[in-house]
């Protein structure tokens, strides 16, 4: 059986991240290889109701230690009931946002303390990390511009306001330097197809698309 790999989409509102995680699931699967797409907060059922108190409603309905909670409750859920049985099976598990956008979001858009952030990371999932990480990059505008076209009601992270979404920004391209082992940063500026290309070159120069 073939090893398992995981590989997480991260980047703010608007980033294209499912649009990507599904080309590169295509053409894993096209090399014969076993892929589950999934997303965060959410991928179980306990964390799909979690999901909802999280991306629906006033953007003030939480502050940002609950917010954490919340969001590392329903990551234990994910992983435990998806994420792991999935990889331990041999599959390639792409999932839409990971731990990373809670550092982004609520370290460095809310301002919690980073040293919080990693200690319910250590006591929810030790030392599991995914084996690549892909944030995709593009200006905030640009970014919540495209998020608005999408429409409906889980919209409460685009209506905190730019310069949020400016920290969160900066917050991935600091998560992408001090992590370059793991993280690459590619620039969503691009065509969809030039992106795809981009992300292709990466997992192949880091993980060999074996079945």
């Amino acid at each position: 059986m073939s090893q398992g790999r995981f590989i997480t989409f991260e980047g703010g509102e608007g980033a294209g991240k499912s649009t990507q995680m599904d080309l590169l699931a295509g053409l894993l699967r096209q090399r014969g290889l076993r892929v589950l797409t999934t997303r965060e907060p959410g991928g179980a059922v306990g964390a799909e109701q979690i999901r909802r108190l999280l991306v629906e409603g006033e953007p003030g309905r939480w502050d940002p230690m609950t917010e954490v909670l919340l969001h590392f409750a329903a990551r234990r859920d994910h992983v435990a009931r998806t994420v792991w049985p999935a990889l331990a099976e041999g599959q390639w598990v792409l999932c839409d946002r990971f731990a990373d956008s809670t550092m982004a979001y609520q370290g460095y858009g809310h301002g919690l303390p980073s040293h919080a952030i990693e200690q319910l990371y250590d006591m929810t999932l030790g030392l599991f990390v995914p084996d690549l990480t892909l944030i995709l990059d593009l200006p905030v505008e640009e970014g919540l511009r495209r998020a608005a076209g999408r429409g409906g009601a889980e919209d409460r992270y685009e209506r905190m306001g730019m310069a949020f979404h400016e920290r969160l920004r900066h917050g991935f391209t600091e998560i992408a330097r001090h992590h370059p082992q793991r993280c690459v940063l590619v620039q969503a500026t691009a065509s969809v197809e030039d992106v795809h290309a981009r992300i292709r070159s990466v997992v192949e120069e880091r993980l060999p698309m074996q079945a």
